[in-house]
């Protein structure tokens, strides 16, 4: 059965889920994809990024790294590493990136970034047991295997990577070689993800991103090869020159090369806001009505696939680590997606990596050259953070388990955080409302339910529990769908 959108005022039909808890049918309508599609946040944290401030500066940072490592069993450590370098620009990318060939960058970049690790890591304690470590960017591959792998030493050197630890690795199959494949995978990398977007070649090269089927899958093969545990394939709609039919038959592709993961995600077309943006066509770009279209058809393929929907824009195979998460009832989110890792602190190196250290946020510097300006002053390269109230950390627990799919226990809420859960939320209550009567959210005496169909609208419902929204921000954020 194909997915469909309802003739507008068509009561939408119901959205049956299997025994192991994957949606099994969508059908959802225009009139109530047009209701709830509003521009939100992605919350990969709450309060989200745009509402860090300059006020929480280096100082206060040591401060929280000061109370972590006084605190008597401080959370295990996950770790992101930004390493900003690209050959070439991706018109639709909008990632903090440095558009260069000169390889030699890398050098000079690894050593203040090994520099920046040995002056945060004894700011931690002693107790530094790390459970996960991702390198993003740019381009990590960017970066030759030997330099790769004095990062990857000198983070051995300075936490303690428990067994089985989650490394992943993001990868351009354009310049990736199976060789380097291999390699990473004896430097103990063991997930990885593929930025694929789409395999038409007139949507590549309206976005300036060739790469061929057969790269990829030569790419994909050699991941597996070399023993990776997951391998994740990033695909985007809402590109220019993109139909229903094409991103079909990237699809076909997809379907066959058979990631363990897959990242469905929508393009924003925000030009004002990202520079590269402006190279594309806007003209080009699909009507609103093909972008629902094809997302809703992509689904429908995942789904009749095989893959469990995990939430927001995320799939994965049955037998995946995040769809037993999401079984269990005990997945995660930060900002680095879905995760089994729990109550983690969040080390960020690197230019405009943000890190999460208990009950604070912070992030560095955008810019290349003030990072290496703050290093040689022997200074941490904060630009903003927050530090989280009490307020923050309630909503945040509320905001992520929606995200999260995940029952809210109004009880379990209560005794973490002192309150009355539906005096404190009467107005957040009586705004979920539209929500549920449209069959997206459930409330009981006890607690929230995300239903079935509602897993496609969680940004919706966790808007409801988001205090900062109603204040002005310099953020534009993407439709829901």
């Amino acid at each position: 059965m194909s997915v469909h959108c309802a003739p507008a005022g068509e009561r939408a039909a119901g959205v049956p889920e299997s025994a192991d808890g994957r949606l099994v049918d969508i059908d959802l309508s225009e009139v109530l994809i047009r209701r709830f599609d509003n521009a939100g946040p992605r919350y990969t944290s709450y309060p989200t990024a745009d509402r860090f401030v300059p006020a929480f500066d280096e100082a206060a940072y040591r401060a929280h790294l000061a109370e972590r490592a006084s605190a008597v069993a401080p959370p295990p450590l996950s770790i992101y590493a930004h390493l900003p370098f690209c050959e070439s620009l991706c018109y639709f990318c909008a990632c903090n990136k440095v558009i260069t060939r000169d390889h030699g960058r890398a050098a000079e970049y690894l050593r203040y970034l090994l520099r920046e690790i040995a002056m945060v890591a004894p700011e931690l304690g002693a107790a530094r047991r790390t459970s996960q470590l991702h390198l993003g960017g740019g381009t990590p591959t960017f970066f030759s295997i030997v330099e790769l792998g004095e990062l990857i030493d000198a983070l051995h050197r300075h936490f303690d990577f428990v067994p089985n630890a989650e490394l992943g690795v993001e990868i351009d199959p354009r310049t990736v070689t199976p060789h380097t494949l291999a390699e990473l995978g004896a430097l103990g990398f063991n997930r990885t993800s593929f930025g694929v977007q789409d395999f038409d070649p007139a949507v590549q090269q309206a976005v300036n991103r060739i790469q061929p089927l057969d790269r990829v899958e030569r790419a994909l093969g050699a991941s597996r090869d070399a023993g990776f545990q997951s391998i994740n394939i990033d695909l985007i709609y809402g590109l220019p020159r993109q139909s229903v039919a094409s991103f079909d038959r990237t699809l076909d592709e997809v379907v066959r090369l058979a990631p363990d993961r897959i990242a469905l995600y929508n393009y924003a077309h925000l030009p004002a806001r990202f520079k590269a943006q402006r190279l594309i066509d806007a003209s080009e770009l699909p009507i609103a009505q093909d972008r629902l279209r094809i997302f809703m058809r992509a689904t429908r393929r995942l789904l009749d696939a095989g893959y469990v929907y995990i939430g927001l824009d995320h799939f994965a195979k049955p037998d995946d680590e995040l769809s037993r998460a999401l079984r269990e009832n005990s997945l995660h989110r930060n900002f680095q997606g879905y995760t089994t890792k729990a109550a983690c602190d969040l080390v960020g190196f690197g230019v405009s990596a943000i890190g999460k250290m208990g009950r604070a946020y912070c992030q560095s510097t955008r810019s290349v050259k003030t990072y290496y300006e703050r290093l040689n002053e022997g200074r941490l390269p904060v630009e903003r953070g927050h530090a989280l109230s009490p307020d923050d950390l309630l909503r945040r627990e509320v905001v992520m388990t929606v995200m999260c799919s995940t029952p809210l226990d109004f009880r379990a809420i209560e005794a973490a955080h002192g309150i009355e859960f539906r005096r404190y939320f009467s107005a957040e209550l009586a705004a979920l409302e539209p929500l549920v009567q449209a069959g997206l959210v459930a409330v009981d005496d006890d607690s929230i339910r995300v239903l079935p169909k509602g897993r496609l609208f969680v940004r919706a419902i966790a808007m409801t529990f988001d205090a900062y929204l109603g204040r002005p921000s310099a953020a534009s954020y993407s439709k829901l769908i």
